[in-house]
């Protein structure tokens, strides 16, 4: 493959409402394919039809790279939750993928073999915490958040709601995982994981990343470990789709032990 080592997941963000050259909008339209053009005409809003161009950009882009494949080649086929995957060879690739999106930045990350999901969320979003905690949190989690001051919902909302959507995107179940059956905790900045016994999961058997983009994005990320594999390091750049991408340092990182 391309530019990526055996140790490595790699983290792509693009502001994509920060790109508004025509021209390389353009670009991004021709990469898609006809299900693609379907989906983007579909859109009503120039907002998401924009991020639509730039995610899926930067999905063909940055793994076209990596295959040593033209971008707009690239064939995606999903499993039956809904997980994406590259159907473009006869055999399945030694390489997960995964995108996620929000107001304002997409995020691709990629490394080579193992289960991965990435999730990001807007820490400016609305949204009635308690309510949607008590819904979808464990007990344990719940309790947790509860106890806190009220100005700090919105850091452990966030936090533990990026984290379980990174879970559940990597194990490629999407919602058919009950989120109320696995939890998260924190100390310092140190990220723990347990799982009820339905769940049938292993605490060691994951790696989790956590950090603040930009002071406005909170993203997570989840990695399933290869048996007796070494845990990976983090790599993230910033730029856009057929454009230069820069390596920048991660601010404040957490992670699982």
């Amino acid at each position: 493959m391309g530019d990526i080592q055996s140790n490595e997941v790699q983290l792509w963000l693009v502001e994509d409402q920060q790109i508004t050259e025509q021209s390389l909008l353009d670009e991004y339209k021709a990469l898609l394919n006809a299900e693609e053009q379907t989906r983007y005409e579909r859109l009503n809003f120039p907002k998401h039809q924009r991020q639509f161009l730039v995610s899926r950009a930067l999905l063909r882009t940055v793994l076209g790279k990596y295959l040593q494949r033209p971008p707009e080649s690239l064939v995606f086929a999903r499993n039956a939750y809904g997980k994406p995957r590259i159907a473009s060879f006869e055999k399945p690739l030694p390489i997960s993928f995964n995108l996620s999106h929000t107001n304002g930045l997409s995020v691709l990350a990629v490394t080579p073999g193992d289960d991965l999901g990435v999730d990001v969320e807007y820490l400016t979003r609305k949204v009635d915490i308690l309510k949607l905690a008590q819904r979808f949190f464990s007990k344990q989690e719940y309790d947790e958040l509860a106890a806190l001051h009220v100005k700090d919902f919105d850091e452990r909302f966030f936090r533990l709601w990026t984290l379980k959507e990174a879970y559940i995107k990597a194990c490629g179940m999407g919602l058919a995982i009950p989120l109320k059956d696995f939890s998260f905790s924190f100390k310092q900045d140190e990220i723990a994981v347990s799982f009820a016994e339905q769940r049938n999961d292993e605490p060691a058997a994951w790696h989790f990343w956590q950090f603040v983009y930009q002071s406005r994005f909170q993203l997570a990320l989840a990695q399933k470990l290869s048996r007796k594999a070494a845990r990976k390091k983090l790599v993230a750049r910033q730029g856009k789709p057929l454009e230069d991408f820069s390596t920048f340092e991660i601010v404040g990182l957490k992670h699982s032990v």
